[in-house]
């Protein structure tokens, strides 16, 4: 290296220039040909590593190694190897340069400690997915305790990486630091606390750019922007902006919807209010009538057959509706709203499918339709709930069935 440094610095010499200009051409040269020898061992490293740790990982039982190679530790191991080399050639490279050299020597080591604080994280998350799989530590808050560690090594490499660029011995930029900390949180209360909810933030992965979020403290139902160190900006349906502190994300409670994106299918979940007084058993004669209703064709005739069944065997006195068994016109709604959710092309027939009849209230009985629709966008989301009750709601009178609802004026003004 000595050798070739010399050669390019006298060809510039023989080549005419003066010895400033040399100077700069062989360290530029020299710092050119460095960092494409450096990234070609990072790439050759980074690819013989992450291809041993990938066959390792195939011909062994344990899923350890996969997680490894999952969470990049490979990857983030194979970058020591270019960043010796540098901490090795740069202050050759720039021995002419004594401020130029000062700077990245500094700057190299700063990247050491984040290097090493990359390599950290991804073994402990390695190890957190580890536990995860083993049924002794599934239910412990693993993460916690990482998080906790991980917050303590970011702070320990924030301030050793200080100290490095300020020239302070580490445990007299801390002992400073200390003395001088009662001023530094009163000046800087928010942005510590902005900083420290962002930490938590990002480490819980809470909410991301794009996020539909609730936070009803804040009037905020919209999508998140902007996160940064002090707010969240989100934009909300009628195109306002709210404003959140960011340690409100923390101390407070909100909803973000990004499960439902997520996932197969967005819920619908409403009831229809039947009036008490129009819930009666069927006659022989309206079951005839209601197996009219191809949906529930072939449900009436295996009911009213096993039904009929049990009266007979039982001998009872089908005189009175009320005794035996029998099929009311509430029941059999319930199992035609059940079957026509079934045969919508618009729910997701993979998840959750239910009408569920509640607690009687006031105001009727509740029949709640619990399902989940395959579109997720929200206008569409809309026209599928809205079609779906469109039909149950004009379905009902076929059942012998009203919707509750308080008197209208035009009921009083007409008595």
């Amino acid at each position: 290296m000595e050798r070739l440094k010399h050669l390019i610095y006298d060809y510039f010499i023989n080549a005419g220039t003066t010895e400033t200009v040399a100077k700069y051409m062989n360290m530029l040269l020299l710092l050119v040909a460095l960092f494409i020898i450096i990234f070609i061992i990072d790439f050759l490293v980074r690819k013989l590593l992450i291809g041993m740790f990938s066959q390792f990982a195939a011909k062994s039982k344990t899923n350890f190694d996969d997680l490894m190679v999952a969470n990049k530790a490979p990857r983030n191991i194979a970058h020591i190897v270019p960043l010796l080399v540098a901490l090795e050639f740069v202050p050759m490279v720039l021995t002419d340069f004594q401020y130029y050299e000062n700077i990245a020597e500094k700057g190299l080591q700063v990247f050491g400690i984040i290097l090493v604080l990359w390599i950290v994280r991804s073994l402990l998350n390695t190890l957190k997915d580890y536990l995860k799989t083993l049924k002794r530590f599934k239910d412990k808050p693993i993460a916690s305790y990482i998080q906790v560690f991980m917050i303590f090594a970011w702070v320990i490499g924030i301030l050793s990486s200080f100290a490095i660029v300020t020239g302070i011995e580490f445990f007299k930029f801390v002992t400073g630091l200390g003395a001088a900390s009662a001023v530094i949180l009163l000046v800087f209360k928010d942005t510590i606390l902005g900083f420290v909810a962002s930490i938590q933030v990002s480490i819980n992965d809470m909410v991301r750019i794009g996020d539909w979020i609730t936070f009803e403290k804040y009037g905020a139902d919209g999508d998140v922007t902007e996160i940064t160190l002090a707010t969240v900006k989100v934009q909300n349906f009628d195109k306002t902006i709210t404003t959140i502190p960011t340690y409100a994300l923390i101390s407070d409670s909100f909803k973000n919807w990004r499960g439902m994106t997520a996932s197969d299918g967005r819920r619908i979940k409403r009831a229809l209010h039947i009036k008490q007084d129009g819930v009666k058993y069927l006659t022989d004669a309206e079951v005839e009538k209601l197996k009219g209703i191809q949906l529930i064709k072939s449900y009436l005739e295996a009911r009213q057959g096993d039904i009929k069944s049990y009266n007979t065997e039982n001998n009872i006195n089908k005189e009175l509706l009320l005794n035996g068994r029998n099929l009311t016109n509430l029941g059999v709604f319930r199992k035609y709203i059940d079957s026509y959710l079934k045969k919508h092309s618009a729910i997701n027939k993979d998840m959750m499918i239910m009408a569920r009849q509640l607690a009687p209230t006031t105001q009727g009985i509740p029949l709640e339709i619990y399902a989940f629709s395959s579109d997720k966008r929200w206008e569409n989301y809309e026209y599928i709930m809205s079609d779906i009750f469109d039909h149950l709601i004009a379905a009902l009178p076929y059942f012998d069935l009203e919707i509750f609802e308080l008197p209208s004026n035009s009921v009083f003004k007409g008595k």
